[in-house]
């Protein structure tokens, strides 16, 4: 079982081998947190982008993290749910995201990831859910030793971080 730390800041700034970004289904760079990444990896990101995708909500897709600073050797682009209410299957393509993220960090043999909270901004999700679904579906068994998961404020930490404390079953590391 992977160790999930739970942390407030810029994800692009993480010491971790992979970093995972909310994309669009282009994958060649969009706002909030993607704008990030694009903008700190380089304008090979969004070539190598462009030259994957399209990838459907729910999949993940993987490219090298070109300008990132290291250890991050790569960037796992997720495209997640518009929130439309929450009976249009949002939440399974939300948990499909992580769900798949880990699943190509194995294919990757990556110890250690960051994840951003995926569909929280402009595409609306609910954090609250949210921060539910991402603390399932990391804890999971997975290849991954480490996950990180950057919040952008302290509201969305303080969630995944009750969520985290809530289960009993996922070690947290002692700070």
């Amino acid at each position: 079982m992977a160790m999930i730390e739970v942390v407030v800041g810029d994800i692009t700034h993480e010491r971790t081998e992979a970093i995972v970004t909310a994309a669009n289904e282009s994958l060649m760079g969009g706002g909030g947190v993607d704008g990030a990444i694009h903008r700190a990896a380089g304008p090979r990101l969004a070539e190598a982008g462009a030259a994957i995708g399209p990838c459907d909500p729910g999949d993940a897709m993987a490219t090298p993290a070109f300008d990132l600073d290291p250890p991050v050797r790569h960037v796992i682009h997720t495209v997640g749910p518009v929130w439309d209410g929450g009976g249009h299957g949002e939440a399974e393509v939300l948990a499909s995201c992580y769900r798949r993220c880990l699943e190509v960090a194995d294919e990757l043999s990556v110890s250690s990831i960051s994840f951003p909270a995926i569909a929280t901004g402009v595409y609306g999700f609910p954090a609250e859910e949210a921060a539910r679904i991402a603390i399932t579906i990391t804890s999971a068994s997975t290849g991954v030793q480490r996950v990180k998961l950057v919040a952008f404020d302290e509201t969305t930490g303080d969630l995944l971080t009750a969520e985290l404390a809530r289960r009993s079953t996922v070690r947290t590391p002692l700070h």
